[in-house]
């Protein structure tokens, strides 16, 4: 008779759990038979002593099937979905989704919403006026067959232990779990229905891992566990020192995204953006030749993307013409210290800074302004001047600025010699 404190103890202690242990494990978590405080230690205990592949492959099957799955099949297009560990100026799904659209795949993306220094896809798109991300799986598929992608928030039913745990681990210090992160990450994106999934894991200052050896042994964890439940996947390592493109917050982001849509996007931006599409138009079976339909840079420049983005927006309830939110104030800025070239600008600090402006939120259940956020107007490697604006800080409420400008004190460097030329920010690539 498996009880509770039984695999506790188990864990505790550096053995295995059967399939059998942890199948019973989630089907009484479900009927209320194991209570929080006991799986509160069993995270513990995994958290200090790790999950096998055998046992993560059972344990991201069990929270698969504490839920429903959402069928794709009535789509006449390849399916194909992206998920970014999370950054700060990370607005890459929203170019992204009708990029590959455009491209003829189906996007599928469900994401998430901000906690602290890191935004959230979801509270981007609704600082569009009437833009709406609470989808039912029926409204999931009609606006994948009218526009080609959607991108909306992962409905109560797939993969609701997933919830109810990290609901646990976000109050019991232990969401740094490479096992724990890569089943919560993968339950959600399986549990979608998609046929190929890409992930970008961040890797640097401004992302959940700092060091590559961190970033590649999730990347690695979750790419195994894709290709064992039959869904084709690959991931990307991209830098995350500094803030992706020029924009952080919600509406300046989505301004930022309709800007690289229509070609004027930021080099480092469109650099990540180009080089997953073209890993997902290729685990989709779409081949993406220069100067055809099926080839991204082609679909920025004949407008296709732009369309598809268009018509996703109008899809989920959203106005593509209406203005963005502005904030009250505007007028506050960072200055370079000195005449010189700017070599560095953090990116956590940068993030911390929109979090304090009111872009971000501490808790889930906090508000976050559409309207705030900051621009970055100096990227590193660029040539200042003493006192020029490098950062532009936006607020609803003035008394924010202090904060924000208190997070950035140590956020940039300036150097008397030009730094060299910066690497590409995507290092590597992970998977079949």
């Amino acid at each position: 008779m498996t009880d509770a404190v039984t695999l506790i103890r188990a864990k505790r202690d550096g053995l295995r759990l059967t399939d059998d242990d942890i199948r019973w494990l989630f089907e009484a978590y479900a009927k209320g038979e194991v209570a929080d405080e006991q799986m509160s230690a069993l995270l513990m205990a995994i958290y200090f002593r790790g999950l096998d592949s055998r046992e993560l492959r059972t344990w991201t099957a069990a929270m698969i099937a504490s839920g429903e799955r959402l069928d794709l099949s009535s789509l006449a297009r390849p399916t194909v979905d992206k998920h970014s560990t999370g950054g700060v100026g990370d607005k890459v799904s929203l170019i992204l989704a009708p990029l590959v659209a455009s491209c003829g795949a189906a996007v599928p993306q469900l994401s998430g919403r901000g906690l602290g220094h890191t935004g959230g896809t979801l509270d981007k798109l609704e600082s569009i006026p009437g833009f709406r991300t609470a989808l039912t799986p029926a409204e999931t598929l009609d606006v994948l067959a009218t526009a080609g992608c959607v991108i909306c928030a992962a409905g109560s039913g797939l993969a609701p232990a997933d919830r109810r745990l990290y609901a646990l681990r976000d109050v019991t210090g232990t969401v740094e779990s490479i096992p724990l992160i890569a089943s919560s990450i993968m339950s959600k994106k399986i549990a979608e229905g998609t046929a190929a999934l890409v992930l970008d894991v961040k890797v640097g200052t401004g992302a959940f891992m700092k060091s590559r050896d961190q970033a590649r042994a999730l990347a690695q964890t979750m790419v195994a566990l894709g290709e064992e439940h039959n869904v084709r996947t690959r991931a990307l390592l991209t830098t995350m020192d500094t803030p992706l493109g020029r924009a952080v917050g919600n509406a300046v982001e989505v301004a930022e995204s309709v800007m690289a849509l229509r070609g004027d996007g930021p080099p480092d931006l469109m650099e990540v953006t180009l080089a997953l599409a073209a890993q997902m138009l290729a685990l989709a079976g779409i081949e993406a030749a220069p100067s055809t339909r099926s080839d991204p840079a082609a679909a920025i420049a004949d407008g296709r993307a732009l369309a598809a983005y268009r018509a996703m927006v109008r899809a989920q309830g959203g106005d593509p013409d209406a203005p963005l939110p502005q904030p009250a104030h505007v007028t506050r800025a960072l200055p370079a210290p000195a005449d010189g070239w700017l070599t560095r600008l953090d990116a956590l600090a940068v993030g911390t800074a929109a979090w304090r402006l009111g872009a971000g939120r501490e808790r889930k259940e906090d508000p976050v302004s559409a309207a705030a956020g900051l621009i970055c107007l100096a990227k590193p490697g660029d040539q200042v001047r003493k006192g020029q604006p490098l950062v532009e800080l936006r607020a609803d409420d003035p008394e924010r600025f202090r904060g924000a400008l208190a997070a950035l004190e140590h956020a940039i460097e300036v150097t008397g010699q030009p730094p060299p030329p910066l690497p590409s920010p995507v290092i590597d690539v992970i998977g079949p």
